[in-house]
């Protein structure tokens, strides 16, 4: 993705944000600009202050309505083609930093792989950890709140692999 890649150079690319075509745009360096900025004809870069989340917010008006968007939302809205709440997917900072909007610190990711892709635990492995009574490696595996035990193992590598198997299973009935 072009846009992806000056995003890193900061080389500045405006799109128009869905639903408000004409009205606002968005840049892959996480910008949000009015193009008719109080109604004068002229384009504004709009101020997206941090809000008590600690991300960055910002609101569009459309028809005397006005409603608030997270800037990340908006990009990755416009140039990832995400749909916001309509989808199983989330949008992930790579980089953690919750204010590093742009295109290329974005990614579209599962729930389940942004929950788990930055935890620190006793296994190098999602859903695996040792317990150390015994030695032996606990595999385990989150489903609607609820955990799921899948056993105990004296290999972390064996642990890991009943987690895969399960979380293959969960995916597969999904598609259905």
């Amino acid at each position: 993705m072009i846009a992806k890649t000056l995003s890193r150079l900061g080389i500045e690319v405006w799109k128009d944000i869905p639903e408000y075509e004409g009205l606002y745009q968005v840049s892959n360096l996480g910008n949000v600009r009015s193009l008719n900025y109080n109604k004068t004809g002229k384009s504004k870069v709009l101020k997206t202050p941090i809000n008590s989340d600690g991300r960055n917010i910002c609101t569009l008006y459309f028809n005397g309505k006005k409603k608030s968007f997270y800037t990340y939302v908006l990009v990755a809205y416009s140039f990832l083609n995400h749909k916001p709440k309509t989808s199983k997917l989330v949008i992930d900072h790579i980089d953690n930093n919750k204010v590093n909007n742009k295109l290329y610190n974005l990614q579209i990711i599962t729930f389940r792989e942004n929950s788990s892709k930055d935890k620190k635990g006793t296994s190098k492995y999602t859903g695996v950890s040792l317990i150390k009574s015994t030695g032996k490696w606990q595999s385990q595996i989150q489903i609607n709140g609820k955990y799921k035990y899948l056993g105990l193992f004296t290999d972390e590598k064996e642990a890991a692999q009943v987690y895969q198997n399960e979380l293959n299973k969960i995916k597969e009935k999904e598609k259905l």
